[in-house]
């Protein structure tokens, strides 16, 4: 759910330039975001009334929020893609961020396909910023390898290094890119600067311990498995490295 999590925290700033220019929305906003935390399904009908009877973007976004607190990522994709169209509609600078939400709320409802056109349309729109457009450009990535166009979440994963070189999502994602690409000396590397930066992440140690099974070399594989299994072993890093230490058991002395 870390992603869930992320998708709330950049939620809560996505409309800040539209509240600040429109100051009788941002009360109501605010008490409809944090019922959002408290009660998710009253949010949700807060928040159609209030788009019901004329209230544009926040409400909409609202909206969009307290679906992601639901985990129902696919209605809070179309609400957020809602926002992003009457944000451009307005020309508020918000649609850009509205439509990079609008991309992980597809991913984390599994339409990939929607989420790359989202997030190509955030691109477009997110200005030069680094992180910004770092950030967007590792999302579109994972919906590039989700769609099998391996050479596109390359192209994008390059270019949010360039951008992000302290980045460890980036590495991580770049690496095990690699690997599954075959290019195992890059993926070697590139892990191990993901490493650098996030030492003992179960992530990482995860995909340190693909790659090392990948080079051939099982004793240092299951190390690192087994030390994603000791740190956190009801992770989902944890549970994939439980099955492929099962998978590669240590042979009997």
């Amino acid at each position: 759910m870390r992603r869930l999590t992320l998708a709330l925290l950049i939620g809560l700033t996505a409309t800040a330039a539209y509240a600040q220019r429109n100051p009788a929305d941002r009360d109501r906003y605010g008490r409809c975001i944090a019922e959002t935390r408290s009660d998710a399904a009253k949010a949700v009908e807060t928040a159609n009334n209030w788009r019901a009877a004329g209230g544009g973007l926040p409400a909409r976004h609202c909206l969009a929020m307290a679906y992601l607190a639901q985990e129902r990522f696919a209605p809070a994709a179309v609400a957020l893609e809602q926002a992003a169209r009457a944000a451009e509609a307005e020309r508020d600078p918000a649609a850009a961020d509205l439509w990079g939400q609008a991309g992980n709320a597809a991913l984390l409802a599994g339409d990939t396909e929607k989420a790359h056109a989202y997030l190509s349309s955030a691109l477009l729109g997110a200005g030069p910023d680094n992180q910004r457009r770092g950030q967007l450009l590792i999302d579109r990535a994972r919906a590039s390898v989700e769609l099998a166009k391996p050479s596109e979440a390359r192209a994008d994963l390059d270019q949010a290094i360039r951008l992000m070189p302290k980045e460890p999502a980036a590495w991580l994602l770049s690496a095990t890119l690699a690997r599954r690409q075959g290019e195992l000396l890059r993926a070697s590397s590139e892990i191990a600067e993901a490493a650098k930066l996030v030492p003992n992440d179960p992530d990482i140690l995860l995909e340190q311990g693909n790659i090392a099974g990948a080079q051939g070399d099982p004793a240092a594989a299951r190390t690192a498995w087994d030390a994603v299994v000791k740190a956190s072993p009801d992770s989902p890093a944890g549970k994939e490295a439980a099955k492929a230490l099962a998978a590669n058991a240590a042979p009997a002395k």
